[in-house]
C-alpha cells in the first residue's frame, strides 16, 4: 500500500551553519530548512525538537504584507520548546544559507528578513561578516524580590551585581551586569532552580580598557574548557582585536547554556550603550565555558542604529525529507 500524496515527505534544501565564528564548531550552530512553504507549524516544531539545537529555522516566501514592504523571505524560528519572534544567530545563519542556495536580495545593499518581530535588515561588511540591525528593545526595571532567587540560583552575592533589567527584543532576557568578567566566567548555575524560575538570564561584564583581562582573566577557564581548541583557533584568528564585553546566556527552560547569542548581545548593546557604559564599535566574547570561541561584533551605523554580527561558516549542506 502506498502512502497518499499528502502524507509523503518532500525534499527540502537543508544546511547547518555555525555563527559568530571564523572556525567551524567554535560558534553557535543553527539548522536551516529552505523552501519550507507548505510545512505546518506542527511539522516545524517536531523537526526543531528532533534536531534539539537551540534554534531551527524555516525559510519561506514572504507574506503579502512582507513582500509589499520589500522582504526577501520570511523566517520562522523554533526552539525545541516553541517559536520565537526573533533570534540573532538564527537570523545570520539563515541569511548565510539563503544566499548560499542562490538567494538574490531585491535591494543589492541589504537582505530584508520578515519574521514575527517584523522586518530585520541584514548587511555584509568588507570581511564577509553578516550583521543584522538590532530590533527595537523593550527594557523594564526588575524588583529586588524578583532578583533574589535568580542570584541564589547563580551563586552570586548581591554586591556582585551592578545593574539588572528585563529586556525584550523578540526574545526575553534578564540582563545582569556583573562586577568583573571573572565573575561571569566563574558562575556555576543551578539549572534546576533556573528552570523552576523560568529564568532566561544574560550575564555580562565589561573589560576595562587598560586591563589585559581578555587574555589573563579568561586563561584559566579556557585551559579547563577547551585548551587545545582555543589554541588552534587563536592561531587562525583573522583579527587581533580583544573583547570589550564577556557574555554568558543561561536558559532555564532547557537547563542549558547557549554558546553565542545574537538577540542577547543586541539587547545588551542597546542597554549598555544607552547607559553610557559601552561605546561602539566593540567585540563581545561568549561561549568559553561551553568550549566555544564566539566573537560578536557590535557597531553603529550612520543613522545611529546598532548592528550586531559576525562570521558564519557552512558545516553541513544537503537535503531533508519533511
Amino acid at each position: 500500500m502506498s502512502a497518499s500524496a499528502h502524507t509523503s515527505p518532500l525534499s527540502h534544501p537543508y544546511m547547518t551553519v555555525d555563527v559568530f565564528t571564523h572556525t567551524a564548531l567554535l560558534g553557535n550552530p543553527v539548522a536551516v530548512v529552505l523552501g519550507a512553504d507548505g510545512l505546518s507549524d506542527a511539522q516545524m516544531q517536531a523537526f526543531a525538537r528532533w534536531t534539539n539545537l537551540s534554534e531551527t529555522t524555516f525559510v519561506l516566501q514572504p507574506t503579502p504584507e512582507g513582500l509589499a514592504a520589500g522582504a526577501d523571505y520570511q523566517l520562522r524560528i523554533f526552539t525545541p520548546a516553541g517559536e520565537l519572534a526573533f533570534a540573532g544567530h538564527p537570523t545570520l545563519g539563515s541569511c548565510h544559507a539563503w544566499l548560499a542556495q542562490g538567494g538574490q536580495p531585491r535591494n543589492p545593499e541589504q537582505v530584508l528578513q520578515e519574521c514575527k518581530k517584523g522586518l530585520v535588515a541584514i548587511g555584509c561588511d568588507a570581511q564577509g561578516a553578516l550583521f543584522f540591525e538590532a530590533p527595537s528593545l523593550d527594557s523594564q526595571e526588575i524588583s529586588e524580590e524578583e532578583l533574589a532567587p535568580v542570584l541564589q540560583a547563580l551563586g552570586l552575592q548581591r554586591e556582585q551585581l551592578l545593574m539588572a533589567r528585563s529586556l525584550y527584543n523578540g526574545s526575553p532576557w534578564l540582563g545582569m551586569l556583573l562586577d568583573h568578567p571573572d565573575t561571569v566566567l566563574s558562575v556555576e548555575p543551578d539549572f534546576g532552580a533556573l528552570k523552576k524560575l523560568g529564568a532566561k538570564t544574560g550575564l555580562a561584564a565589561i573589560y576595562e580598557v587598560a586591563e589585559d583581562a581578555p587574555l589573563i582573566g579568561r586563561s584559566s577557564r579556557e585551559a579547563r574548557a577547551f585548551a587545545k581548541q582555543a589554541e588552534e583557533a587563536a592561531q587562525e584568528k583573522v583579527t587581533s582585536a580583544q573583547p570589550r564585553l564577556e557574555v554568558r546566556a543561561l536558559i532555564g527552560d532547557t537547563a542549558s547554556e547557549d554558546p553565542v547569542t545574537g538577540s542577547l548581545n543586541a539587547a545588551l548593546a542597546q542597554w549598555l550603550t544607552g547607559e553610557g557604559l559601552l561605546q561602539t564599535p566593540y567585540i563581545a566574547a561568549q561561549g568559553v565555558c561551553v568550549g566555544r570561541d564566539g566573537q560578536v561584533h557590535v557597531q553603529t551605523a550612520a543613522n545611529g542604529k546598532l548592528w550586531v554580527g559576525g562570521h558564519t561558516v557552512t558545516v553541513t549542506s544537503g537535503r531533508v525529507l519533511l
